[in-house]
């Protein structure tokens, strides 16, 4: 199937008209499931394929809903999109599932663009109404964190994270340079620029509803899901909306740290506790997660396998659930982002640098970002450390 796929898309890139090759694609596919096609495209993905040449494959796919298609090939298809639209439907139901809290919270904004791009028609938006369309930014986050990067790594479905990740971004860019510029709320350009993006958001909740949630709802777990749920507790919530307990997920978590907490104290009787011993000292298990904890910096990890391995515990500015221990740091990062820390990492690697260092502000705050390259004493690469430091008590001091 990959070869057929690729196939079609040569014949595109050589010109060849479209109709033609929805045609093929019709004759000879009729029989496959659609989810066979996604992941053959997902092969070619990681074989190299660019996202911009799979992106013309939609064209093709078009016929099995369209023209070309038989009214039992555009059967097959509804039946499996059926199958992702239930199962989603299925979870949004469950008081205080993940599902639930990001579909509510669609139905929020949808009011707030409806609302925004009428008074677009009669006259300026105020700052507190685009202030509000500003909390996507949560949502989106929250999205990019806990659900583009597990449905890639543990289901091989890359094409959400490939895609409507980069137009999260895009999306949310676009709206905080507005708010940069709104001394010029009254132009004609400003205001087209917002409509323009409230577009796109109406359409990425499209795509969220009937791409994004139905495929996780049809792959995660429901151990994956109690993760998710627990991980999603770390962020502030959006358009005012507070998600509900869920029940099951709180009985859950709730066991499991009894567990962790019965072995702990067992360890502790025992007089067993592991020590760390260190080239210039020693430390307790206990005392060395305390002495991390305590540090004002969000300390991450990197081992040289490219492997998150460690996050300091405490509140975060930069999210870092804990489902990403244990899986690639570049998973964790949208696609604008990845090919810089690929870079990065690769230059500590190669060991032409040594240290990165980034300043940015984020929610009005100036934030130094860090990155190390962890090496022994034979000047041997082991990793790559990152340190997050608020730098808002430094602006104080030196005014």
């Amino acid at each position: 199937m990959k070869d057929q796929i690729k196939s079609y898309l040569q014949r595109l890139n050589h010109g060849e008209a479209l109709e033609n090759v929805q045609a093929d694609f019709v004759r000879e596919c009729k029989d496959v499931d659609p989810a066979e096609i996604m992941h053959a495209e997902q092969e070619l993905l990681r074989e190299g394929t660019s996202i911009e040449e799979l992106q013309r494959l939609c064209d093709v796919h078009s016929a099995l809903f369209h023209g070309s298609a038989t009214d039992a090939q555009k059967l097959h298809a509804k039946d499996i999109q059926d199958q992702r639209l239930s199962a989603a439907a299925a979870l949004i139901q469950i008081s205080g599932h993940p599902l639930q809290t990001f579909t509510l919270e669609n139905a929020a904004l949808e009011k707030l663009i409806a609302r925004a791009k009428q008074v677009l028609e009669n006259g300026t938006i105020n700052d507190g109404s685009l202030n509000e369309l500003r909390q996507i930014a949560t949502h989106y986050a929250r999205k990019g964190d806990l659900l583009y990067p597990h449905l890639k790594v543990q289901y091989g479905i890359s094409g959400p994270s490939a895609v409507m990740w980069t137009v999260d971004d895009e999306i949310r860019d676009e709206l905080n340079a507005l708010a940069k510029q709104k001394d010029q709320k009254e132009t004609a350009a400003w205001k087209q620029r917002l409509n323009a993006v409230l577009t796109r958001m109406e359409e990425m909740i499209y795509k969220e509803s009937n791409i994004l949630f139905p495929n996780c709802a049809l792959n995660f777990s429901e151990e994956e899901w109690y993760h998710i749920y627990r991980d999603a507790k770390d962020y502030a919530e959006c358009f005012g909306i507070r998600g509900d307990s869920w029940e099951a997920a709180e009985a859950h978590l709730t066991d499991t740290a009894s567990t962790a907490d019965t072995m702990s104290a067992e360890h502790a009787f025992t007089g067993s506790e592991t020590r760390i011993h260190l080239p210039s000292g020693s430390l307790t298990l206990s005392q060395l997660t305390a002495m991390l904890n305590t540090i004002p910096l969000e300390i991450s990890f990197v081992d040289i396998d490219n492997i998150n391995r460690y996050f300091n515990e405490g509140p975060k500015v930069f999210k870092r659930p804990g489902m990403a221990l244990g899986r690639e740091v570049f998973t964790c990062h949208p696609p604008k982002i990845e090919e810089r820390v690929r870079r990065i990492i690769g230059e500590f690697r190669a060991g032409n640098l040594d240290q990165v260092p980034v300043w940015m502000d984020k929610d009005g705050r100036t934030f130094l970002v860090t990155y190390y390259a962890v090496r022994d004493k034979q000047e041997q690469y082991l990793g790559t450390l990152e340190l997050v430091q608020d730098m808002e008590f430094a602006k104080e001091h030196f005014r």
